[in-house]
């Protein structure tokens, strides 16, 4: 197949991550056989979001307001800001439903190979909000990788002086798992991160 709309849009889904030729193959002719009616509001969606989205002004969370919804709720612990990654690693961990504090997207993670330094993130307006607000703990919850490690030790250092306590998210085996199938840093952090029973 050369050329036309099809393979353009198989072209533009490959862009999508996660999707690799054949799922965008798979996705383009599962879109040409819907109906207008089903077909349209994802083209809506889309072109909505593009228009209307931003980062919150207060903890740069995906809105299509100034301040997103869960920084304007007044049933939120506002002592506690839990620091994410990103907007997609904020919603698993809402979708919980155990935390109620505050958060904080950097929008990435330190990786100076790949430019991503510092002053890319916002790490500066986090340090910022722990100065200005009444926060009592800072809840870091990066991904446990190299890049969230180093992030999350760069956080430690910025915080540290401003006598904020400061917490990193606990790391383990997941539940229903086999202890022989553990890799070694898996289990060295679950024996690390054990608690009192």
């Amino acid at each position: 197949m050369s050329g036309g709309v099809v393979e353009n849009l198989i072209d533009e889904l490959t862009k999508l991550p996660g999707i690799g030729r054949k799922s965008a193959q798979r996705l383009a002719f599962f879109i040409m056989g819907m109906s207008d009616e089903d077909a349209l509001p994802i083209a809506h969606a889309i072109m909505e979001l593009k228009e209307k989205a931003r980062f919150c002004k207060e903890c740069f969370n995906i809105t299509d307001e100034d301040v997103c919804s869960l920084c304007r709720d007044p049933g939120r612990n506002r002592e506690k800001i839990c620091v994410v990654e990103e907007p997609s690693n904020l919603i698993v961990i809402e979708n919980t439903k155990i935390y109620k504090g505050l958060y904080h997207v950097l929008l990435g993670a330190l990786s100076p190979v790949d430019g991503i330094t510092p002053d890319r993130l916002r790490i500066g307006e986090l340090v910022e909000r722990v100065k200005k607000q009444n926060v009592s703990e800072v809840i870091i919850a990066t991904n446990p990788n190299t890049k969230g490690e180093t992030t999350a030790q760069y956080i430690f250092q910025e915080l540290k002086p401003l006598g904020v306590k400061i917490s990193r998210i606990a790391y383990g085996l997941p539940i229903g798992g086999d202890i022989e199938f553990a890799d070694e840093v898996t289990l060295s952090k679950s024996l690390e991160g054990r608690n009192e029973m």
